[in-house]
């Protein structure tokens, strides 16, 4: 153990458990043979899940580390953002449109769609949001009305503030900037008028 250790770092639950005792309010989960280990904090009246999922495609298995959070979505503003690249070019040329928000530094760097330019600049305007995703190398988050046929169900007017890359992230303070974030994003959805500081009443699996 101490041998593999030394090649391949400390591992996730070392990390993450690392992690748990650092965030207020959170603790961190033993899994199961079906099911991952996690990190749920709480932020205010929202609950923030960690944990990581697995997709194969029958030759291949990819893990993805994934960050989750359902709030009451108030005027049901949806947007995704990315980090820029080869896929956003490419959507660019399909005719995909682009929302900037006038930082020329953020707009370079991230690629931002949805379905409310107004407010989904307005949400992005922040300074102190900016900057925390300016320090994240590789980012993709979105909102997303449900979890699929095999996720959780939310109720009518839930959505889920929802951060997924492949890999499985141990950075712990990439990590910690990750929930930083998700904060601000809740408290600034807020604070334009597109969710409720309220407990969505969903619990995750």
């Amino acid at each position: 153990m101490g041998v593999m250790r030394e090649i391949f770092g400390p591992s996730k639950k070392e990390i993450w458990k690392q992690l748990s005792l650092q965030l207020e309010n959170s603790e961190y989960i033993e899994g199961g043979f079906f099911k991952s280990d996690k990190i749920i904090a709480r932020i205010k009246n929202w609950i923030v899940t960690l944990d990581t999922y697995t997709v194969s495609t029958g030759q291949a298995t990819t893990t993805y580390t994934r960050i989750r959070a359902p709030y009451v979505n108030r005027d049901g503003i949806r947007f995704k953002i990315y980090k820029s690249g080869i896929f956003s070019e490419m959507g660019a040329a399909l005719g995909m449109q682009d929302i900037e928000v006038g930082n020329q530094e953020f707009d370079e760097a991230f690629v931002i769609k949805g379905n409310n330019e107004e407010k989904i600049k307005e949400l992005f305007k922040s300074l102190q949001l900016q900057k925390l995703m300016l320090m994240q190398s590789r980012f993709h988050l979105e909102v997303k009305d449900d979890e699929g046929w095999f996720g959780t169900a939310f109720p009518e007017g839930v959505d889920e503030l929802y951060f997924s890359i492949p890999g499985i992230l141990k950075d712990i303070d990439q990590l910690k900037g990750l929930f930083e974030i998700f904060s601000e994003v809740l408290d600034q959805l807020c604070i334009i008028g597109s969710a409720y500081d309220s407990y969505p009443g969903v619990e995750l699996k």
